[in-house]
């Protein structure tokens, strides 16, 4: 006899289902507000789709921002963005 029907004469059965094994994850980036380009983010917005942000998360945004601290790996790319790459440019 099958685990999903009921047994005969007893006139009721019960359905177990498994439990979804869902992954997040070190949770890391979920702590977190991250950099993403304006654009996508208003995008998202509207058509739902995924974004991805400086540090590689894709998700879809649906929080506030502002109750989280900004990711450190978004903020350390976002700072090193347009600094030159080494050379005396900047030493005198």
């Amino acid at each position: 006899m099958s685990t999903l029907e009921p047994e005969r004469g007893l006139g009721t059965g019960t359905l177990v289902e498994p439990v979804p094994q869902v992954s997040h994850g070190d949770g890391d980036h979920e702590r977190f507000a991250h950099y993403v380009q304006k654009d996508k983010i208003m995008e998202s917005a509207l058509s739902g789709s995924p974004v991805v942000a400086l540090c590689g998360k894709v998700w879809v945004p649906g929080r506030d921002p502002k109750k989280y601290p900004v990711c450190p790996m978004c903020k350390e790319i976002y700072d090193g963005i347009g600094k030159p790459q080494g050379g005396d440019d900047d030493k005198k």
